[in-house]
């Protein structure tokens, strides 16, 4: 097959495709606030997460940000958030990982601290996006129950903001009433090798 042809056929079944997608598409027509969960072992919930937080202010839209457990941590993203101004609410509240603090009363505290914050922010009206950043960590050692996390995103979440929630081990009732589930597969991790985290990186 000559290289015109090559270009012919792919141009044909490009333009299928297209039709295709169009007429899928044309039947999508909800817009709404969205619940949405990164989970799993693997790196990059948190940065996922963020992405969207940036993709948000991108287009001018005010956020806001709860970090449930990294909040000593000097991270790039906080740094990075800042530049935005008034577009931009950040509640760094955790006191570190569980094992750092090793007070179990402490860490309780802080997680319900962190999720009035969260829910403050979530009905404000204010936020197109609110990122709840490891309250999957916090649900998972029972900090927080996670039937009131799921009633409250069912019965008091506004109906136009989007909420994001990031970390390991997903409560499978997060799951299930979340609109966008996606799990982080580890493959392979640098840790593993000896590597420590480095900023830019993990933080």
């Amino acid at each position: 097959m000559t290289e015109e042809e090559l270009n012919a056929r792919h141009a044909d079944k490009m333009r299928k495709k297209k039709a295709a997608r169009d007429k899928i598409m044309a039947t999508k027509t909800i817009a709404r606030g969205l619940i949405i969960v990164h989970t799993g072992k693997g790196k990059g919930k948190s940065t996922a997460g963020f992405g969207m937080v940036f993709r948000s202010l991108g287009h001018g839209y005010k956020v806001g940000v709860v970090q449930f457990v990294k909040g000593r941590l000097d991270t790039g993203e906080t740094h990075a958030l800042e530049r935005f101004g008034d577009l931009v609410t950040v509640r760094r509240m955790g006191e570190g990982f569980t094992w750092e603090t090793q007070d179990r009363q402490r860490d309780i505290a802080a997680a319900r601290e962190a999720w009035e914050a969260a829910k403050e922010l979530i009905v404000s009206g204010e936020h197109h996006l609110v990122l709840c950043d490891e309250l999957n960590i916090v649900l998972r050692y029972d900090y927080l129950p996670v039937e009131e996390v799921v009633e409250f995103l069912k019965t008091e979440k506004p109906e136009n903001v989007h909420v994001v929630i990031t970390g390991r081990n997903a409560k499978d009732e997060l799951i299930e009433v979340a609109d966008l589930v996606t799990e982080m597969e580890q493959v392979k991790h640098p840790f593993r090798s000896g590597v420590k985290p480095q900023s830019g990186i993990e933080y």
